[in-house]
């Protein structure tokens, strides 16, 4: 795959310049490298290209430079891919249909707790939009809660795999999004942070949320980023080890992503577009074992994750790998 075009970017949530570098191309090299022998370890030989996909590859491209922007704390690329080559990236990425059902089974027992979260804030059953939907996982869960929600994704192809599972799912975007109708709840997970304009999205769900709806995101948590970074490449031998872990056991090590926001960010963004925060809560990633994980890495993962999420759930989100916001819009 050719590399993209790559254009200077500035912060989207202070629109401010002023920025202190996190990490280099070499530096991030690096963390490609340390990812890939991570994986090495736990994955069987046998484990096909596809299954590789979220764990050791990833859609968007190794950032060219990561930095941190002084005023509020994102963490962005600088320069970033242009954004139509990132929307075709998305576009067209796919899996079999085998790897696409897969991902369906792993995800949902993680994302029901997201599912009965917004249920306890809706307070009753309600309408909803999941903006990057893609194999349908959190809406068999938001099913099971009596949540009545509908899929937006911009890749026309997993839609269909979607749909067949009786899932109703529209193709496009959320900023080109026409609906007649306004929602209980929009939710945009593992997604808000690979977007081309987040500000435009939150304006874009603002429009379709009835007065009081929720608006939930998951996004990196650029904080913990930049702080397990630091001791991944200069810390002593067990900081460096344990940083390497909790990086790639959430998908943040060589960060795949266009922003890792922080606490002062998200908030700052979302009342800037007129949502009052009900919630910010830390967590983990998704689980990610499947068939051709080793078991000892399966129990690995668990265990891993499972003291984590102890952790971070009894604190303020400040140390968290993953961020879950959920926003009221006002009258």
């Amino acid at each position: 795959m050719p590399l993209p075009a790559y254009e200077p970017s500035r912060c989207i949530i202070c629109d401010h310049t002023d920025a202190e570098v996190i990490a280099e191309r070499d530096d991030l090299r690096a963390e490609v490298e340390a990812l890939w022998s991570y994986h090495q370890r736990r994955l069987r030989p046998e484990t096909p290209p596809t299954r590789l996909m979220d764990r050791i590859a990833f859609s968007e491209h190794v950032p060219l430079r990561l930095v941190r922007c002084r005023e509020c704390g994102l963490v962005y690329r600088n320069p970033v891919e242009r954004v139509r080559e990132l929307t075709e990236i998305y576009a067209r990425d796919t899996s079999p249909p085998d790897v696409l059902r897969s991902l369906h089974d792993t995800q949902l027992p993680a994302v029901r707790a997201q599912a009965r979260a917004l249920r306890r804030l809706l307070a009753r059953g309600g309408s909803g939009l999941e903006v990057g939907s893609y194999v349908g996982a959190f809406l068999a869960a938001a099913r099971e809660e009596g949540l009545q929600f509908e899929g937006l994704d911009i890749n026309a192809r997993v839609n269909e795999l979607t749909r067949a599972m009786g899932f109703t799912v529209h193709d496009g975007d959320l900023t080109s999004f026409d609906a007649e109708r306004t929602f209980d709840a929009v939710a945009i997970w593992n997604t808000f942070d690979q977007l081309a304009d987040p500000r435009a999205a939150v304006h874009a769900a603002a429009r379709l949320l009835r007065p009081g709806g929720i608006l939930a995101v998951r996004v990196p948590n650029g904080e913990l980023y930049a702080a397990l970074h630091r001791r991944f490449v200069r810390g002593r031998r067990v900081e460096r080890v344990v940083a390497r872990a909790v990086l790639a056991q959430n998908n943040l090590l060589s960060f795949p992503y266009r922003y890792g926001f922080t606490r002062d960010a998200l908030t700052r963004l979302f009342e800037e577009q007129g949502f009052a925060i009900r919630r910010i809560q830390g967590d983990v990633l998704v689980p990610t074992a499947d068939e051709w994980t080793r078991p000892w890495a399966r129990l690995e993962e668990r265990v891993i994750k499972r003291m984590m999420g102890g952790v971070v759930r009894r604190r303020d989100g400040h140390w968290a790998p993953w961020l879950d916001v959920f926003a009221v819009r006002g009258d």
